[in-house]
């Protein structure tokens, strides 16, 4: 029977009146790049901290590698956590930071020396083995960190937020290195993290987590495009989302009424699943994401079209943002190209906004 790498099976975790986590299953494959994504307080880092085993989940199980967990220490699980502060020994060498492992665990001198090797040539920092901590840059000390957590061989290597301190620039780089370390080293990373670019840039699967359960787990792309709750489409990127009923049902295309004006609109492609859980009459609101709405100047004509003012255009390096507003004062946000050579609309111009019906995505109402 295959097993995997990790597998939490209704793991529950309370303070006193607090229920931090509410009985979350997941199961992480071997090799997987998986991320535990949320706001402040939705109970990720406590997840995380049950894994590493520095706490006890209050019910469920806790597997690794197909064995109960739950109550075996931190220093005999087959699992490394690298923390957003790096953590490392201020007065040792780069070599000596990440050999501390091994010789902890009493290694042959061959064997550390060979292990300490490779896992500087992993994060690419074989030249500055002789430098103290002081001497390296963020990212530099970033990547100390990391060989010093693969150089104990985990199965299972947690991330606690370890890009948090570096600069946009810097990230944006160490999120594609990480990757690569993970795919270079082949195993399974648990990475936590509040940046939807981050999750949506790493990972091959993510859990979004609100109020301690797991709102939704799929891929980037499943998850960004076709979101399971309004809260999971307003936390992964920026969507319009819009209070509609459902107004009339065919095979393949759900026909529906805006509350804002009465407007019926048609939302097609939707999977499966979604169309088995509406009705007529059902209160849903739409999703639609602000690259996949056309601004134009002229008026334009389609299944999906409103005619809309102009309340403001942000410039954003390659791209404009619109904020529109329609006659029922709903506020919609667009995306479109900086073009330098094409006209801009500008505040209080009138446009007209449309968009694919394929583009549109229903979710059942919350309240917000």
């Amino acid at each position: 029977m295959a097993t995997y790498a990790l597998e939490l099976i209704d793991i529950t975790k309370r303070y006193g009146d607090v229920l931090a986590v509410d009985g979350v299953t997941l199961r992480v494959e071997h090799g997987e790049f998986f991320s535990l994504l949320g706001p402040s307080g939705c109970g990720k880092t406590t997840t995380l901290r049950m894994i590493a085993g520095f706490e006890e989940p209050n019910e469920g199980n806790l597997l690794l590698e197909g064995r109960e967990a739950s109550r075996v220490p931190p220093f005999r699980r087959s699992t490394n956590l690298v923390f957003q502060d790096y953590a490392l020994f201020p007065h040792m060498t780069v070599y000596e930071n990440v050999a501390f492992g091994p010789r902890r665990a009493r290694l042959s001198s061959s064997e550390v020396e060979d292990r300490v090797r490779a896992a500087l040539a992993v994060v690419r920092l074989e030249h500055l083995e002789n430098r103290i901590p002081r001497q390296l840059s963020g990212g530099q000390q970033q990547r100390v960190g990391l060989a010093r957590a693969l150089v104990n061989q985990p199965s299972v290597l947690l991330l606690d937020e370890p890009l948090g301190a570096l600069d946009l620039k810097l990230r944006q780089e160490m999120q594609i290195e990480l990757k690569r370390i993970q795919r270079e080293v082949g195993i399974c990373f648990i990475y936590v993290t509040h940046d939807q670019e981050e999750a949506l840039t790493m990972s091959d699967r993510i859990a979004v987590m609100d109020k301690g359960n797991v709102a939704q787990l799929g891929t980037p792309e499943e998850i960004y495009l076709r979101p399971e709750t309004a809260f999971v489409a307003g936390f992964i990127g920026k969507a319009n989302l819009v209070d509609c009923v459902v107004d009339q049902m065919t095979d393949d295309t759900v026909r529906v009424k805006l509350e804002g004006d009465g407007t019926v609109l048609p939302v097609a492609g939707l999977p499966e699943v979604v169309l088995e859980s509406l009705a007529p009459a059902s209160p849903v609101t739409m999703v639609l994401r602000p690259e996949h709405i056309s601004v134009s100047s002229s008026e334009v004509t389609g299944p999906c079209v409103a005619k809309v003012r102009v309340s403001d255009v942000i410039f954003q390096g390659s791209s404009l943002r619109y904020e529109l507003i329609d006659e029922s004062g709903t506020v919609y946000t667009a995306l479109s190209s900086a073009d330098s050579t094409a006209k801009r609309s500008m505040a209080g111009d009138t446009v007209w906004m449309s968009w694919d019906p394929d583009h549109g995505h229903l979710v059942h109402r919350e309240s917000r």
